[in-house]
C-alpha cells in the first residue's frame, strides 16, 4: 500500500508591510513579522479553541510578506497577490499592514465569489468618501468597496465614534452597524452568503490592544471577539487583520492577542 500523502494547504498567510495610507502615525507596516513571531512563539501552543491544530503539516502555506510600492502600484500588487492565492485554491488570511489593504483584497475576492459579505471589527467606520484629499485612505476602504458594489452585505461590530459624514455614508450605503453604545453578549452574526472577516485591532479596547495607532476607549474585550468569531454562521472565505502598530506596543501584547485571533479566524475559516 502506498503512503498516504498530506492533504494540500488550505490557507495562506501573507503579510503586507504597508502604511503608506495611515494618517497620525505610521508603524503599520511592521506589524506581518511582529505577528507571525508571536504566532509562532514557543511561549503557547498553535491550537484553536475550537479544537483545531493549526500546527499541522500543510494546514497554512505561506505566501511571505509583500514589501511596499509606491502610491497605486501597491494597490494592485496586493490585488494581484490574493488573486494568485485564489487560483491556487487558497484562502487568504492577510497581515497589515493599514487598512487601507481590504479594498484590493476585496476586488480580488469579489471575481471569485459573485455574493460576498464582510463582517468588519472596528472602532471607525472607515467610510470617509476621502480622507485628507486621499480616496484610498486607510479610513476609507469601504467606500470604495461599497461604491463599487462589490459586496452584497457589509456589518460593521465596535463602531464607536461616526460622525455626521460617516453616518450619511451609512444610509447611503445601507451599512448594518453594531455600535458598542448598545452592544449585546449575546449577538449572533449569521450571513447566507461567503463572508470575509476584517479584523481592525482598534475595534478592541485599548486595555487589551494598547499598541494601536487610533486608540478608542471603550471597545471590545478580546473575550467578546473570540465569542462573536466562534459563534459567527457563515462560510469564512478570507480575512485579515490590520492597523497593529508596534510601535504603540513596547509591552508586545497587541502582536499576542493578533496572534490569537489569527487563530480563531482560521480556524472558522476551516469551518469549526
Amino acid at each position: 500500500m502506498s503512503e498516504m500523502q498530506p492533504s494540500p494547504a488550505k490557507l495562506a498567510l501573507i503579510g503586507f508591510c504597508y502604511d503608506e495610507n495611515s494618517s497620525f502615525t505610521k508603524g503599520s507596516a511592521d506589524a506581518p513579522g511582529q505577528i507571525r513571531a508571536a504566532l509562532r512563539s514557543e511561549a503557547w501552543n498553535l491550537w484553536s479553541e475550537s479544537g483545531v491544530d493549526l500546527g499541522a503539516d500543510n494546514t497554512f502555506f505561506d505566501a511571505g510578506d509583500i514589501e511596499p510600492l509606491p502610491g497605486g502600484d501597491m494597490i494592485s500588487l496586493i490585488e494581484q497577490s490574493i488573486a494568485t492565492l485564489l487560483n491556487d485554491k487558497l484562502a487568504p488570511l492577510s497581515l497589515g499592514g493599514d487598512h487601507s489593504i481590504t479594498y484590493p483584497i476585496i476586488k480580488a475576492l469579489s471575481r471569485k465569489y459573485d455574493e460576498l459579505s464582510i463582517l468588519h471589527f472596528d472602532a471607525h467606520p472607515d467610510l470617509y468618501h476621502d480622507f485628507q484629499g486621499n480616496r484610498y485612505s486607510h479610513a476609507s476602504p469601504f467606500a470604495r468597496i461599497m461604491e463599487e458594489k462589490l459586496v452584497k452585505r457589509l456589518v460593521q461590530v465596535g463602531i464607536r465614534t461616526i460622525n455626521a459624514h460617516q453616518r450619511e455614508q451609512i444610509e447611503r450605503f445601507g451599512v448594518e452597524v453594531l455600535e458598542m453604545k448598545s452592544y449585546d453578549d449575546h449577538y449572533e452574526l449569521q450571513f447566507d452568503t461567503p463572508v470575509y472577516i476584517s479584523f481592525d485591532i482598534d475595534a478592541l479596547d485599548p486595555a487589551f490592544a494598547p499598541g494601536v495607532s487610533h486608540r478608542e476607549p471603550g471597545g471590545l474585550s478580546t473575550r467578546q471577539a473570540i465569542d462573536l468569531i466562534r459563534r459567527l454562521k457563515g462560510n469564512v472565505v478570507g480575512a485579515d487583520i490590520v492597523e497593529f502598530n508596534p510601535r504603540m506596543d513596547p509591552l508586545h501584547i497587541t502582536g499576542t492577542v493578533c496572534a490569537k485571533l489569527l487563530k480563531e479566524i482560521a480556524a472558522k475559516m476551516l469551518g469549526v
